[in-house]
């Protein structure tokens, strides 16, 4: 799929721990891992908003668009 989640990058820079941020959102370990592995086939715009009012940080820092033919993706 040509979209990268990048929810670890995003956490390293808030110096936050998925633990915390599972407490924080209110959602289970297992699923916070499903999102930061880009395992989640979708994500409602409310876990999106959640992400970003505690990351304080923009959409478009958690997830990106790559081309297909993009090596990151191999």
């Amino acid at each position: 799929m040509p979209i990268i989640v990048n929810l670890d990058v995003m956490m390293a820079k808030r110096k936050i721990n998925s633990t915390e941020l599972s407490e924080k959102m209110g959602i289970t370990m297992a699923n916070l891992s499903i999102l930061k592995n880009s395992k989640a086939k979708a994500t409602r715009f409310s876990t999106l908003d959640s992400l970003c009012k505690i990351l304080d940080c923009q959409p478009g820092d958690i997830l990106e668009y790559v081309d297909e033919d993009d090596d990151r993706l191999k």
